[in-house]
């Protein structure tokens, strides 16, 4: 099973941009689709993005699309999320998760996820 490490988060001003990382070791990235979730303090856990394991196919929440990609390097077992035009209500702990579904829909909650990370910060300051 594969032990996910998130790095990349911050603090960052409004309109800025950030890159998460999330490397995998023990086992290869490509047997699994990948996502990002975010938790706000007081907040539920919830869906950024998901990618495919080939990585063709990309899916967002609306609250990010159009500023956030989320892709990946098999080769290098790591998935990235490229943040851009930041905002405040961005500021949580970011997760990267690997799930083993071939069900898009799963992609979108928590549940369908087998594996987690430990989170890094991003805090956008206004």
């Amino acid at each position: 099973q594969p032990q996910l490490v998130e790095s990349g988060g911050g603090l960052v001003q409004s309109g800025g941009s950030l890159r998460l990382s999330c490397v995998a070791s023990g086992a290869p990235l490509d047997m699994y689709a990948m996502g990002w979730f975010r938790q706000a303090p007081g907040k539920e856990r919830e869906f950024v993005a998901a990618i495919r394991w080939s990585g063709v196919g990309t899916y967002y929440a609306d609250s990010v699309k159009g500023r956030f990609t989320i892709t990946r390097d098999n080769a290098q077992n790591t998935v990235y999320l490229q943040m851009n035009s930041l905002k405040p209500e961005d500021t949580a702990i970011y997760y990267c998760a690997a799930s083993t579904t071939p069900y898009v829909p799963r992609w979108y909650v928590r549940d369908g996820y087998d594996y987690w990370g430990q989170g890094t910060q991003v805090t956008v300051s206004s």
